[in-house]
């Protein structure tokens, strides 16, 4: 019983969170800040990776990559994590902010999964001698990139035809099952790219190399959120817009 009216509790501050007001309150500070703060960071780590760090003993200089392509990577699995988040959210609640969110994600996280199958190719080719090679890793990544793309095409569709969301919110919750294949490819299946490298609790990079990498990281994470929150906030100002001509043809 205790736990029930605590549920009830909680309702209430979720649906207050998905206030487009407040959210628009949060957000107008919070984007130039999050822009800001991920530029510098991204500045001074790719300066510290380029300059401030040894070459690799076995690449050479072309592991220096490694501070764009890591972030990229991360972004474009988080990116649809977003998704698959929101999407729920929507399903659930029915919070429209909640699915406008989730199609704010879309573009930049396909545009970082666009980046990381990039910067892999020419992280591979001196380093593999091969452009492209169809392992797990870089198969799954390649296949979540179209499915950014089938989502942003179906959640167009789905508007054109002033449908509820649904559809889309269905899709960004099934296309989350690529996210385990993609982080487990390198241990499920002998794959020409390297395994993890970067983990919670150990890591196999040396620390005179690595160092850079967590402002780049950090930076780009800064940077995606800005973009996220920038999204949005035209999507409801365009949607505001369009309310306002309404009601004057109608007038």
């Amino acid at each position: 019983m205790r736990g029930l009216v605590l549920m009830t509790r909680s309702v209430p501050s979720i649906h207050a969170l998905a206030n487009p007001a407040r959210f628009l309150k949060l957000a107008r500070p919070l984007t130039p800040a999050l822009f800001w703060a991920g530029a510098l960071l991204i500045a001074f780590g790719s300066w510290a990776g380029l300059t401030q760090t040894p070459p690799d003993y076995l690449q050479g200089e072309t592991v220096r990559i490694l501070y764009i392509h890591v972030p990229t990577a991360w972004l474009g699995m988080a990116g649809w994590s977003g998704i698959a988040v929101s999407s729920l959210t929507y399903l659930i609640w029915r919070h429209p902010l909640a699915m406008l969110a989730a199609r704010a994600i879309a573009l930049p996280g396909a545009l970082f999964a666009g980046l990381c199958l990039a910067t892999g190719s020419i992280w591979g080719r001196p380093t593999w001698g091969t452009w492209w090679e169809w392992d797990g890793r870089l198969t799954s990544m390649l296949l979540l990139f179209f499915v950014y793309l089938g989502f942003m095409a179906l959640a167009r569709a789905d508007a054109d035809r002033g449908g509820d969301g649904r559809i889309p919110a269905l899709y960004g919750v099934a296309g989350s099952v690529l996210l385990p294949i993609i982080r487990y490819s390198v241990v499920w299946w002998n794959t020409l790219h390297q395994g993890q490298s970067i983990g919670l609790t150990k890591q196999t990079i040396d620390g005179s190399l690595i160092w850079p990498l967590w402002y780049t990281l950090s930076g780009f994470t800064l940077f995606f959120a800005a973009i996220v929150l920038m999204r949005m906030r035209a999507a409801l100002a365009l949607t505001k817009a369009e309310a306002r001509m309404k009601r004057m043809a109608q007038a």
